[in-house]
């Protein structure tokens, strides 16, 4: 029984990382754009409030060009916040949360993508000038695996993802 156990533990791992790695190669070298994805089923229509689109015009063409996420995850009323963004891809909507939560907060993006975390890192201080300060970094890591990362346990005000927790193996982990 133990052994069954443990066979079924090992194929259940072994599983996982083929997602994961099918995951990554797909975000980090079957895409080069946002044009390639191959679905908007989860995009709306609406524009997105002037507030987003003042923030996103000042977000960097690159960083757009590698965004894969659909419609919007950011709420409104963020100064301050230490807001925390699972798969946060080429680092879009950390820079849009980064002018919103301004001087006084802080943004943190977790992705396991090297391709998309060198877009979202090669623009850090790009943004840091457009916008008058430095409050954004990006780590790299799976959102499954955020204990072996370096955050500090409840160190967040909010946890926001764009269409990336679908995509985990272990939800109850990543929600945990």
């Amino acid at each position: 029984r133990n052994k069954i156990t443990t066979n079924l533990d090992n194929r259940k791992e072994q599983i996982m990382n083929e997602i994961n790695k099918s995951v990554k190669d797909y975000y980090g070298k079957t895409l080069s754009s946002t044009n390639d994805l191959k679905t908007n089923a989860c995009c709306t229509l609406d524009a997105p409030p002037s507030y987003i689109t003042k923030a996103l015009s000042n977000v960097h063409d690159q960083v757009q060009a590698k965004y894969y996420g659909c419609g919007l995850t950011i709420p409104t009323k963020l100064e301050g916040l230490d807001l925390l963004d699972l798969g946060s891809g080429s680092g879009r909507d950390c820079y849009i949360a980064a002018q919103l939560v301004g001087k006084s907060g802080s943004v943190t993006g977790v992705d396991m993508t090297k391709e998309q975390l060198a877009v979202a890192n090669e623009y850090i201080c790009h943004h840091s000038e457009k916008f008058g300060f430095s409050n954004v970094e990006f780590l790299e890591g799976n959102i499954e695996k955020l204990d072996e990362l370096s955050l500090k346990e409840k160190s967040f005000d909010l946890i926001v993802s764009n269409c990336v927790i679908n995509l985990a193996s272990n939800k109850e982990k990543v929600l945990k």
